[in-house]
C-alpha cells in the first residue's frame, strides 16, 4: 500500500442559488445509486442522435486464462446501432434552430480573431468532408493531423469524422520524429499540416517537419496544407503530385455533404499517450460509447447551459481537448472559446483577457497552468480585467494542490465558484472521477467520488480494497462507453498493460495511485512509478509537492525519490520560487546565474524542510532541495519527473521529445553539477 498522510479540513458545499439551477439534482443521484451501469448509460446514449437504435447495450468478455495463456479483453457498447460523430455535433443544432448560436470564438496568438455559428460550422464541415473525399479519403481511413489550436483544425476534424475516417491529431510543436511515429504506426494515407504556427510571438515554419516525418514512407498520399502563417514563413517546401493547399482542395467543394452513419463500434480517432514512459501507445476509441459518456459528463459535471461561454485550454490533440473542447461542448451545443497561443503571449495576463472579452462562464484548465498563474499574480487577477463571468471552474491533468485550489476558487472563481476537479486519462476517454456542482461538498484537492454510471476502488497489491485513510492502486472495476477498445495494431500490449495484473477480479488498472480519505472521497497520489519509498515507507509525490507548494515562497514543485545508502530512497525536491529569482537575460544555460539559484536553494532549505516535517510528518522531509527556474513538463503540462530522477543521479535521459521547453532540463543539470 501507499502511505497517505496529507489531511485537509476545509469543505466547501454547493451554494443554494448554484444548486437550485444544477443540471444534476440529489434526488436524480439518489435514484441512480442501485442501478445497473448498462442501462445507466443506455438512457444516456439516447441524449443522442442515432439512424437505427442499437439491438444490446453492451457485451464485454474480460481477461481469461485459457491453456495457461490471459486472452484479450473485449468491450462493445451500443451494438447494431448506427450514428455519425459530426452530425451529432453539428447538424442536429441547426435542424433544432440553434443555428445562429456561436459555435466557436477563435482568438489566435497574434490577435486575429473569429466567430462561428452552428450554421457555418456546418456549412465549413460539409465542405471539408467534399474536399477530403475528393482527395481520396474514404471511410476508415486513418489521417493524422499536425495543426494548431485553429478553426480549421476543429473543422477538419469534424470532416474526418462525418466520412467515416480515423483521426489521429499530433501536438503541433512535436519534432518530426514524433510525427514519423505516429504516422507510421497508424499506416496515415493524409497528414493534415500547415504552412507554419505562432510560438511565443514568433511565426515558426512547419512544413519542412512534415516533410522528414514523411520521407521514404510510401504509404502517404496526400499532404494537405492549411496556409496559416503566409509570408511570415516563406520558401514552404513542396512535392508535386503530392502536396495539396487546403484552400485550394476547398475551392470547388459543395457547402452539403450527405452524411452516413457509422456503426457505433467503428474508430472515431486514435490517440497517443504522450511517452513519458516508453514508447507511445496509440488507444482506439470508437463512435457511439466515447461520443456518449463524452457528452453526458460534458452536460452534468460542467452544468452545461445553452448561454455558457465554454472554456478548455488544452490543446486540441491531446484527449481533454478531444473529449471537453470537440465532442462534449459540441455534442451539447454550447458556444466555446479556443485559443492558438501560449498564457504570456503576448503579456502574462492574456487569459484574464480572453475570458472578459468572451464572456467566459466556464474555465477548464491545468493544474500546472494554474500554479504558473499563482506565480504570476500572487495577489490575484489583476484589476483592469475582469473575470466576474466565471460561474464554474475545471481542472485537469494530474491532482491540483491544495493551495493552488483555493487560489483558483478565491481569485477567478469570486470565493464562490464550484470546481469541477477531474480524474481521466486518454485511456478512459472522458471523465471517471469528479463532483457534480450542483450537490458535491467539495475538498481542496480531491476530484472526490465517481460519477454516477462509474465505479473506482483503490486497492491494495492482492486487489482488495483498502481502508479509510489508506492507499493503493486506484482500478475501474466496471466497464464503461468512453474505454479505450485496444492499443492500434497491438492488442497483447493492452492487455499487459492495463488488464493482467488484476486480471482475477476484472479490474482495469489506471497506473495511478490514490487513497480514500475518512469521508470516502478519492486523493490522487501521482503515478505509481513516482512512488518514492523513504526507510520502507511508501510515499506520494504529489502530497510531498502538495505541502511544499502551501508555502508562501514557492509556486511550483516536484519531488522524486534518488537512491539512498541509509533509507533506500530520500527525497530530492526541485521547486519553483514564487518571488526573489535570480533575474534572467535568456533561458540558454550559459545566461543562467548558478550562484545566485544556489544561494536561493541555500537560503530555502531549512525553512521548507521545517515545513514538510510539519505539514505531513518528518519522514516526507526532502534531503536536498534545489531552486529552479522551471520544471521539464510535457506539452500537455504534466510534470516528467523521471527525467529529474535520471538527471539527479548522472544517468542517461530518455526520451524527450514530449517536453514542452527543452532549454529546462540543460539549465537543471548545470545547477545539479
Amino acid at each position: 500500500m501507499i502511505d497517505s498522510l496529507q489531511s485537509e479540513t476545509r469543505k466547501f458545499v454547493p451554494s443554494v442559488s448554484f444548486s437550485a439551477q444544477a443540471n444534476i439534482t440529489v434526488e436524480w443521484c439518489r435514484q441512480q445509486e442501485s442501478r445497473d451501469h448498462v442501462d445507466f448509460w443506455a438512457e444516456q446514449a439516447a441524449r443522442l442522435d442515432w439512424a437505427r437504435p442499437w439491438h444490446t447495450a453492451h457485451e464485454f468478455a474480460p481477461a481469461t486464462l485459457v491453456d495457461g495463456e490471459l486472452t484479450v479483453p473485449s468491450a462493445q457498447w451500443f451494438l447494431g446501432g448506427t450514428l455519425n460523430a459530426a452530425v451529432n455535433c453539428v447538424d442536429r443544432h441547426v435542424s433544432a434552430g440553434n443555428g445562429d448560436r456561436i459555435a466557436l470564438h477563435f482568438e489566435g496568438e497574434p490577435g486575429d480573431r473569429r466567430s462561428v455559428s452552428y450554421r457555418e460550422l456546418q456549412r465549413e464541415v460539409c465542405r471539408a468532408a467534399n474536399a477530403l473525399e475528393a482527395l481520396g479519403v474514404i471511410a476508415g481511413d486513418r489521417v493524422v493531423v499536425y495543426l494548431p489550436v485553429i478553426t480549421e483544425t476543429i473543422i477538419i476534424t469534424l470532416a474526418i469524422a462525418r466520412i467515416g475516417a480515423v483521426h489521429s491529431l499530433v501536438f503541433g510543436g512535436f519534432s518530426s520524429e514524433a510525427l514519423r511515429f505516429r504516422v507510421e504506426d497508424t499506416g496515415a494515407k493524409f497528414v493534415v499540416t500547415t504552412d507554419g504556427q505562432f510560438r511565443r510571438g514568433e511565426a515558426v515554419p512547419v512544413k519542412t517537419n512534415v516533410d522528414l516525418a514523411v520521407a521514404g514512407n510510401t504509404a502517404v498520399q496526400k499532404v494537405i496544407v492549411v496556409r496559416r502563417t503566409g509570408d511570415q514563413t516563406p520558401g514552404v517546401p513542396w512535392t508535386e503530385g503530392r502536396d495539396v493547399w487546403w484552400h485550394d482542395a476547398l475551392a470547388e467543394a459543395a457547402e452539403t455533404h450527405e452524411a452516413l452513419a457509422f456503426d457505433a463500434e467503428h474508430p472515431l480517432f486514435i490517440i497517443y499517450t504522450s511517452g513519458t514512459t516508453g514508447k507511445p501507445k496509440g488507444l482506439v476509441h470508437t463512435t457511439g460509447g466515447y461520443l456518449t459518456q463524452a457528452s453526458w459528463t460534458h452536460w452534468a459535471m460542467f452544468d452545461s447551459k445553452p448561454d455558457d461561454v465554454f472554456w478548455c485550454t488544452a490543446d486540441l490533440a491531446w484527449v481533454t481537448a478531444h473529449t471537453y473542447e470537440i465532442y462534449g461542448p459540441l455534442s451539447n451545443g454550447v458556444t466555446q472559446v479556443i485559443y492558438e497561443g501560449t498564457p504570456n503571449s503576448p503579456h502574462r495576463a492574456r487569459h484574464f483577457e480572453i475570458i472578459e472579452r468572451y464572456g467566459v462562464t466556464t474555465y477548464y484548465t491545468a493544474p500546472t497552468l494554474i500554479r504558473t498563474l499563482m506565480s504570476w499574480f500572487p495577489d490575484g487577477v489583476p484589476s483592469e480585467w475582469n473575470v466576474s463571468s466565471i460561474r464554474l471552474l475545471g481542472t485537469v491533468g494530474e491532482a491540483i494542490n491544495p493551495a493552488a485550489w483555493m487560489w483558483f476558487r478565491e481569485h477567478l472563481g469570486a470565493g464562490s465558484a464550484p470546481i469541477v476537479d477531474t480524474w481521466w486519462q486518454s485511456e478512459t476517454g472522458a471523465a471517471i472521477i469528479a463532483p457534480l456542482p450542483g450537490i458535491t461538498t467539495l475538498k481542496p484537492g480531491s476530484a472526490t467520488r465517481p460519477l454516477p454510471g462509474l465505479s473506482a476502488l483503490v486497492v491494495d497489491s492482492d486487489g482488495a480494497e483498502v481502508p479509510r485513510g489508506s492507499g493503493g492502486f486506484l482500478v475501474i472495476d466496471k466497464t464503461w462507453p468512453g474505454m479505450a477498445r485496444t492499443i492500434w495494431g497491438d492488442p497483447l500490449r493492452y492487455r499487459d498493460a492495463y488488464w493482467t495484473r488484476f486480471a482475477e477480479q476484472g479490474y482495469f488498472l489506471a497506473g495511478d495511485g490514490a487513497s480514500y480519505d475518512a469521508d470516502g472521497y478519492i486523493w490522487l497520489l501521482g503515478r505509481i512509478d513516482d512512488v518514492i519509498n523513504v526507510s520502507g515507507h511508501r510515499l506520494s509525490t504529489i502530497e510531498i509537492e502538495s505541502a511544499l507548494v502551501a508555502h508562501p515562497a514557492i509556486a511550483e514543485a516536484a519531488v522524486v525519490g534518488v537512491p539512498d545508502d541509509t533509507t533506500g530512497q530520500s527525497i530530492t525536491a526541485f521547486v519553483i520560487p514564487s518571488r526573489g529569482r535570480p533575474a534572467e537575460s535568456s533561458s540558454s544555460v550559459k545566461d543562467l546565474d548558478v550562484s545566485g539559484w544556489q544561494r536561493l536553494s541555500e537560503t530555502l532549505s531549512a525553512e521548507l524542510r521545517a515545513h514538510v516535517s510539519a505539514s505531513i510528518g518528518p519522514i516526507a522531509k526532502p534531503k536536498r532541495i534545489i531552486a529552479v527556474p522551471d520544471l521539464p513538463k510535457t506539452r500537455s503540462g504534466k510534470i516528467m519527473r523521471r527525467l529529474l530522477a535520471d538527471a539527479s543521479v548522472g544517468r542517461a535521459l530518455g526520451d524527450v521529445t514530449s517536453l514542452q521547453d527543452d532549454s529546462v532540463l540543460p539549465r537543471i543539470i548545470r545547477l545539479l553539477e
